[in-house]
């Protein structure tokens, strides 16, 4: 028999705050999630998502715990809806979660990641997040393009790093947990 070595995504980040802190109809306990945080100027950001729609949320949307986790502050909710339709006409919208938010909660969500960069003034950051099932971030500690080679987050405006980088990483973690799947299920006794 042959055992599957591979490496896990390492956690940069354990106990990060979750979702639900804020609107209870959403968690990342026991999801896969991509975050983002949209911030207010809408138009100016909005190409960084369809950038994270095509090369991120297409090729994973049809796993069962997926999701994708939008922060947006509360004032910017209907041009956040707005381009909720637009991406929509391109993709089925089933696993993208818009929170609306109030600015503080947005800080303290961010805050608990514990990433080496901070929300611009308009609470944006062109960076998108891996939190696993246990509520940790997830990313590389090894990367020659980042300082100290801690990549917390994935550049949503580089269609290269989405591609050559996230899509990796995402599929590693779904990989871990579809090996311990499988594990706890051949250690079952019938």
């Amino acid at each position: 028999m042959g055992i599957n070595n591979f490496a896990k995504l390492p956690v940069l980040t354990t106990n990060v705050t979750d979702v639900s802190a804020i609107d209870n109809k959403y968690q990342f306990e026991k999801r896969i999630s991509i975050v983002t945080f949209l911030g207010k100027d809408i138009d100016k950001v909005k190409g960084e998502l369809f950038n994270l729609n095509q090369k991120i949320y297409k090729p994973f949307y049809g796993f069962k715990d997926f999701q994708m986790i939008v922060f947006v502050p509360n004032d910017a909710k209907e041009a956040a809806e707005k381009l909720f339709k637009e991406i929509g006409q391109f993709t089925p919208m089933v696993k993208w979660n818009f929170i609306y938010a109030s600015d503080a909660e947005i800080k303290i969500i961010y805050e608990s990641f514990k990433v080496n960069q901070s929300l611009d003034v308009n609470l944006h950051t062109s960076k998108a997040f891996i939190i696993d099932k246990e509520l940790n971030l997830r990313g590389r500690n090894d990367d020659d393009d980042v300082a100290e080679g801690l990549l917390y987050g994935y550049n949503m405006q580089s269609v290269g790093e989405l591609n050559d980088k996230m899509k990796d990483d995402v599929k590693v973690v779904l990989a871990e947990y579809r090996l311990a799947l499988k594990k706890n299920n051949a250690d079952r006794e019938i």
